[in-house]
């Protein structure tokens, strides 16, 4: 199946993931059909126990299906070994949490350096891309400033941009704005928005929050362990759902720095 010419970047068919809680089997997904296309930005919605974390789990690579095939970039990840899913994370997923997941005594700089050093990049080159991380997303004067030092909503940008510091082929964003108030939810949305439409970046939401779908291109509803609804749709909120002048570009994006 092909969308404007292009294939796939998440291509799941027939997934099913069942867990083993003593006696009981628990069918968490029961044959999920889902493509999700480069360039994207959508929702993956559904009540607490529909089995929307399984599928970020999966999607994510932190858990393999029991059945089904999952194709990321083309290649099948779904019974792939630990170590094989953990360089698929470390450069082809970004993520960001509601819970920010920032080291508390370390700076925003290093923070976002975390992913680098896991990928063997050299002190220099994960200062430089790091700092333009930083900058993408805002926070180019608060580079040495610790989480306590930041608001919730600069956290969160941190955050992003330690998720966007490798140039992944997608974000994976897990409710989050779930700890943050409305006017900054708002920045924070309009910031992925911008990424995803003026960089290309495709976006997956995992979120029971409406406003966070009305931000999206998409919205896929899944109830107990299936999808049940996948429906396209404009986006009536944001920078890009209203008239007026285009905000501001946003900076380069990071480039590597060659020893």
């Amino acid at each position: 199946m092909e969308q404007n010419g292009s294939s796939p970047v998440i291509s799941l068919r027939g997934v099913k993931k069942l867990y083993q809680m003593g006696d009981v089997e628990v069918r968490a997904l029961r044959g999920v059909d889902v493509d999700i296309y480069p360039g994207e930005m959508i929702a993956i919605m559904g009540p607490s126990g529909s089995g929307k974390s399984t599928l970020m789990n999966i999607i994510g690579c932190l858990d393999v299906p029991s059945e089904g095939v999952y194709e990321l970039d083309g290649k099948d990840v779904s019974r792939l070994k630990d170590d094989q899913l953990a360089a698929i994370r470390n450069h082809k997923i970004g993520f960001v949490f509601q819970s920010f997941n920032l080291l508390p005594r370390t700076t925003a700089v290093a923070n976002v350096e975390l992913p680098l050093i896991y990928g063997g990049v050299s002190g220099r080159q994960r200062r430089q891309r790091a700092e333009d991380s930083l900058r993408l997303v805002g926070l180019g004067e608060r580079l040495d400033h610790k989480p306590n030092e930041l608001s919730g909503g600069q956290q969160q940008r941190v955050a992003i941009a330690r998720a966007l510091v490798n140039t992944p082929s997608m974000i994976l964003a897990d409710e989050p704005t779930g700890n943050l108030d409305s006017k900054t939810s708002v920045e924070i949305m309009e910031l992925f928005q911008r990424l995803n439409q003026e960089r290309g970046i495709t976006i997956v939401f995992v979120t029971h929050n409406p406003e966070t779908a009305d931000y999206c291109h998409r919205v896929v509803r899944v109830r107990d362990g299936m999808v049940e609804s996948d429906i396209a749709q404009r986006a009536t909120a944001g920078i890009y759902a209203t008239v007026g002048d285009p905000p501001p570009a946003l900076p380069p994006a990071p480039q590597e720095v060659q020893p």
